[in-house]
């Protein structure tokens, strides 16, 4: 089978083909195509993966090379979009802007990831009409943020044959059952929300839902990531554990001042370190698997560092960073798929009257089955007040900000900014939108 990898060049493709290596069944993927516009990232990330290859037991999947999207899509069984629109020099102007103006600059939560939406969606659905086209038989996979968001604005040209996927839920849920000595793998996690805003409400095994029991249990509680970030009695009064990205939510002011007092942003910190990375690889192309292996452990142990700082809660534990991240999910949904094997995972798919607040077509992450007819989300509870006030008033602003992207309309794009929770006044969201059309090209149409 094949798989093509949209953004091979980037970064975290690495970790996708390593999670290939392990499978070796029937059906397994034998060629990886990456696709990418920049040929010396592309020559990197190559050198990367086959390096991978050469330590690894048995016959592992071909790796190809192009800067042609037809060609990279054509006999594509699935196709992983994992694109970064402006590269990391985009995500550096949207974190500035924002902060220039004293609001978060967050690449997927506020100002930040409607700028990264706006110049993203253009290309994400152009991608879609090309698959449509070239590929209409393979399944896409998004992981290209803001995820939520591309996958709604994809779905009209590719149906329910893409599916978004996440780390962070699965992850929350693996970190709560291990809490509490439970086995992960035979856990319903009841998690509903939209991506990066989303809260895990039950714990269901052997049918008992254990997580009043977590709730309860105060050194377990404060055990793991999210419990270290928000702390125990802010998590017993929601009566649920939330998506690390909530934290942004629910101390805004505390980690809006956190952020400001950085030498540099997260964007800034991650645009240096990677290019410093493409750098010495294309000088040093045998220590590709090196300097990225060491580069990627930097990477991880400063994720969420102001949040952390904000929160006290230390660095990163290794338990938290070795739960599997968003390239088991594609492989296990991937697997799911190609041999018709029942799995359940929470993904991004269409509502589909799960969640009464939302209507049908809404993208929402919940937990799914799938197999090889693809993902069906299955019931949770529904969202308590204060949940679904925060999940409609952020699904209006991903509409409006896909109605902009497809339109032009100067209008949708400073809705989308004033509207959002993060947000306070229509005034900061026309300087947004001015700020970020000053400094991002692709944003030009919406110049007033």
């Amino acid at each position: 089978m094949r798989l093509t990898i949209l953004g091979g060049g980037g970064f975290r493709v690495p970790l996708v083909y390593q999670a290939l290596l392990g499978d070796r069944g029937e059906g397994r993927i034998t060629s990886v195509v990456l696709y990418d516009t920049d040929r010396t990232r592309l020559a990197s990330i190559g050198s990367v993966l086959r390096q991978q290859a050469d330590l690894a037991p048995g016959v592992a999947p071909v790796v190809t090379e192009t800067t042609d999207l037809d060609e990279a899509l054509r006999g594509a069984d699935f196709v992983f979009s994992a694109i970064r629109v402006g590269g990391l020099e985009g995500r550096t102007i949207d974190e500035r802007v924002a902060l220039d103006l004293g609001v978060l600059g967050q690449e997927t939560v506020g100002a930040g990831g409607i700028a990264y939406g706006l110049r993203t969606l253009p290309v994400a659905t152009a991608i879609a009409q090309r698959v449509a086209a070239v590929a209409p038989e393979a399944w896409v996979i998004n992981f290209t943020n803001p995820a939520g968001m591309v996958t709604e604005a994809m779905i009209p040209y590719l149906g329910d044959r893409v599916i978004g996927i996440c780390d962070s839920p699965s992850g929350l849920g693996r970190r709560a059952a291990l809490a509490l000595g439970l086995d992960a793998s035979q856990v319903f996690y009841d998690y509903a929300g939209l991506n990066h805003l989303g809260w895990l409400r039950g714990l269901q095994s052997g049918g008992v839902d254990h997580l009043p029991a977590l709730l309860a249990d105060s050194a377990a509680l404060g055990d793991f990531e999210e419990g270290r970030l928000f702390g125990v009695e802010w998590l017993r009064s929601l009566g649920s554990i939330p998506n690390e990205y909530l934290h942004y939510y629910y101390f805004a002011r505390e980690t809006l001042a956190a952020v400001q007092t950085v030498e540099q942003t997260r964007g800034t910190f991650l645009l240096e370190q990677q290019s410093a990375f493409y750098a010495e690889t294309a000088r040093h192309p045998s220590s590709a698997l090196e300097l990225w292996q060491k580069t990627r452990a930097e990477r991880e142990s400063t994720y969420m560092v102001e949040s952390r700082a904000v929160a006290d809660a230390g660095e990163r534990d290794e338990r938290d960073m070795s739960a599997g991240g968003y390239e088991q999910v594609a492989l296990s949904l991937m697997r799911a798929i190609a041999h018709n094997e029942r799995a359940s995972l929470i993904l991004n798919v269409r509502n589909r009257g799960t969640l009464r607040h939302l209507d049908d077509d809404a993208v929402v992450e919940i937990p799914c089955t799938v197999d090889a007819n693809g993902a069906r989300p299955v019931g949770v509870s529904q969202l308590t007040d204060h949940q679904a006030g925060l999940v409609c008033a952020v699904k209006a602003v991903e509409r409006s900000t896909i109605e902009a992207a497809a339109t032009g309309s100067r209008s949708a794009a400073v809705r989308a900014f004033a509207w959002h929770p993060l947000i306070d006044s229509v005034t900061a969201a026309h300087q947004l939108l001015d700020g970020y059309v000053d400094h991002l090209p692709d944003l030009a149409p919406f110049r007033s």
